[in-house]
């Protein structure tokens, strides 16, 4: 009976729980990485909804030499964002001209509502969630100062 069990060929307990470890490493690592990734992915959508918006606040500006009779919804409407991005994202635009436009997650956001991207004019950069300068990040209060 015994002699069966040593010619047959497989992988021994050890040799399993040594690549179920491995695995668990490799996963530990590259799971964080991935939605790191995944959030990048998202605050681009809000980024690139911004820099539409800034556009279009810039055009309006140039053709009518002030922004005074211009709010979000005109803007909303003459960069034509998609369904998906007005579900995820509410935009906001603060100053007159403009000093910060800002995006804040919906309810309908994957990750949730009152994510914030913001972008400042002064400093010419995003701020906030999934940004680079996402440790910089503010509350809501000194964003709309």
């Amino acid at each position: 009976m015994f002699k069966n069990v040593k010619n047959q060929k497989g992988f021994s307990l050890i040799e399993l729980l040594v690549v179920v470890v491995i695995i668990a490493i490799l996963a530990a690592i590259a799971v964080p990485i991935y939605m790191n990734y995944v959030r990048n992915a998202r605050s681009t959508e809000a980024q690139t909804a911004l820099a539409a918006i800034r556009s279009t606040y810039r055009v309006y500006r140039q053709t009518y030499g002030s922004t005074d009779n211009y709010d979000i919804e005109q803007a909303l409407k003459a960069t034509h964002l998609g369904n998906r991005t007005l579900k995820n994202w509410e935009f906001e635009v603060v100053g007159n001209p403009p000093t910060k436009y800002v995006a804040t997650s919906t309810e309908e956001f994957p990750e949730g509502e009152g994510n914030q991207v913001w972008y400042d004019v002064d400093d010419a950069k995003f701020y906030g969630y999934g940004t680079a300068n996402d440790d910089e990040a503010a509350t809501s209060d000194e964003i709309l100062d």
